[in-house]
């Protein structure tokens, strides 16, 4: 397939508002896709090539579109692919001049249509509002396969690309084979927000309690003697975190998959700051560097599979029930099936005071809704917060004088792709965060507008807010209230970030309440 052809139907994509149409455009491409192509292609009309981010800076990018271009349309998507992962695998000495010509040669044979393509997938990000989740709905019209099972498969999957070749080539038959299986990490299931205890315990007919614990999330895999651990994001963290291997071999199974939070502990066992954990998590240590990193330890709270058996579509009763009968008492999140709203709110008290964030409210009759930020697990803080992106920042004055300031924060609109902004928050920052986040908002700047430095939109930061309120301001009708920064979230992708639904969820409930 010529390239041409990917950059022409982004086009239209980025023009419609409507997803029903994108879904359309994107399954007459898709439809047309050779079998060997589908993985690129599909990766990059999602908004990114298959190889993630492969180094290509703001000032290569600015470079690259000097070179002459190209009038008539004359690279594959397959010629891209293979340009892109040479790319990434080019080291040494004279990398870097070996890296930039492979560019200069592959955008001197591009038109400028397919160029603007190139550098939106490469550095400024498609707006073209097509979503993992849009591009899902249209693999599945394109396969003709049911949404729901396509997205089941993407769950036991975890590689959307995988998930769209299998559907494209062998349809539901193919999709079949993608099963909970050892080793191969589920996306985990993530919570929504509730209002206040009483709106979240009159959700569920059953409902648990469980401290929210402010660590890095794990999902651990065991098989006799072979354990690994990983990360939210799905990465292969086991050589980072040997307690956590000892801890999954002391367990009375053959095989398990659990879901649960690491954290560091005090003397006097109370969680230690969530950056504190992440130093586990951020980067890459050798193992006889561990000594000088936190001690961790493990809290579970789900059972995923046992022993062959896979647990997902059992209630979260009975995956706790299995759970605490294989895993020590310690090693289990404090849990509470409470009678009343006194005992929840006590039960609420108690954690705050021993140093957590809060509650996490859970349907004892759910299912485990791996990958889906589902109405079934709420999450509770004393503080309302949200996980937001950040789609600009403006340049300070004054004392913040020749540092990026004031930020742009986007809701992740699930409907029609992209993000949607809520306001701006110069608010919360510290001298040591502003400093880190001008070097990092420079390395993911697509643009400028005036004062406005525009961004890739990729950075999450979890804002606290005093409200929702109406606006017409901002494209959401919606805006924060005194929105103000808690922290920057490396651990999580901007596809994990808050949608403009709950965003609005949180508005109604909260007026309704207000009546």
């Amino acid at each position: 397939m010529l390239l041409v052809e990917l950059a022409q139907v982004s086009r239209e994509v980025a023009k419609t508002r409507a997803r029903l149409k994108k879904v359309e455009l994107i399954a007459s491409l898709l439809r047309r896709v050779p079998a060997a192509e589908i993985e690129p292609v599909v990766a990059l009309v999602s908004g990114a090539p298959r190889q993630g981010r492969i180094g290509v800076g703001g000032a290569l990018l600015r470079f690259l579109l000097d070179v002459p271009m190209a009038t008539t349309a004359t690279v594959g998507v397959a010629e891209l692919d293979a340009t892109l992962e040479s790319f990434k695998t080019i080291a040494g000495n004279g990398s870097a001049a070996a890296r930039k010509a492979l560019l200069v040669s592959l955008f001197g044979r591009l038109t400028s249509e397919e160029r603007d393509f190139v550098v939106g997938a490469l550095g400024a990000g498609l707006r073209q509002g097509a979503l993992e989740g849009v591009v899902l709905d249209a693999v599945a019209s394109a396969a003709a396969v049911p949404a729901e099972k396509l997205r089941r498969a993407l769950l036991m999957a975890g590689n959307f690309e995988d998930v769209a070749r299998a559907a494209l080539s062998g349809g539901e038959a193919e999709l079949a084979r993608f099963s909970i299986e050892l080793f191969r990490p589920l996306r985990p299931m993530l919570a929504d927000t509730a209002l206040d205890l009483a709106d979240a315990l009159g959700r569920f007919r059953g409902t648990a309690l469980e401290y929210k614990l402010d660590g890095a999330r794990i999902q651990v895999h065991r098989s006799g003697d072979r354990v690994a651990v990983y990360s939210r994001q799905l990465q292969d963290v086991t050589a980072r975190v040997p307690e956590l291997v000892a801890a999954a071999l002391s367990l009375p199974v053959t095989d398990v998959i659990l879901d649960g939070e690491a954290v560091a502990f005090d003397a006097d066992g109370r969680p230690l700051p969530f950056q504190t954990t992440m130093q586990r998590f951020g980067r890459q240590r050798e193992l006889a560097e561990l000594e000088e990193a936190p001690s961790i330890s493990q809290r579970f709270f789900d059972c995923l599979y046992l022993n062959g058996v896979s647990l997902l579509d059992a209630p979260n009763s009975e995956r706790f029930a299995t759970l605490s009968a294989h895993v020590p008492p310690r090693w289990l999140v404090t849990r509470l099936l409470p009678d009343s709203l006194d005992a929840a709110d006590a039960f609420q008290s108690l954690a705050l005071a021993t140093g957590h964030e809060g509650l996490v409210v859970k349907d004892l009759e759910a299912p485990y809704d791996a990958g889906r930020r589902g109405s079934t697990w709420l999450k509770l803080k004393p503080v309302h917060t949200l996980d937001l992106v950040v789609l600009a920042a403006e340049w300070g004055s004054g004392r913040r004088h020749g540092t990026l300031s004031n930020i742009h924060l986007g809701a992740r609109d699930s409907e029609n792709g992209g993000f949607v902004m809520l306001g701006k928050t110069f608010k919360g920052m510290t001298d040591a965060m502003l400093a880190w986040q001008t070097q990092r908002f420079l390395e993911l700047e697509r643009e400028r507008t005036g004062h406005v430095v525009w961004l890739r939109p990729e950075l999450v930061v979890e804002v606290a807010f005093d409200g929702v309120q109406e606006s017409q301001q901002y494209p959401g009708g919606l805006s924060l209230r005194f929105a103000r920064v808690r922290r920057y979230r490396d651990d999580k992708q901007a596809a994990e970030a808050d949608t403009l639904a709950t965003v609005r969820g949180f508005f109604e409930r909260s007026r309704g309440l207000n009546r």
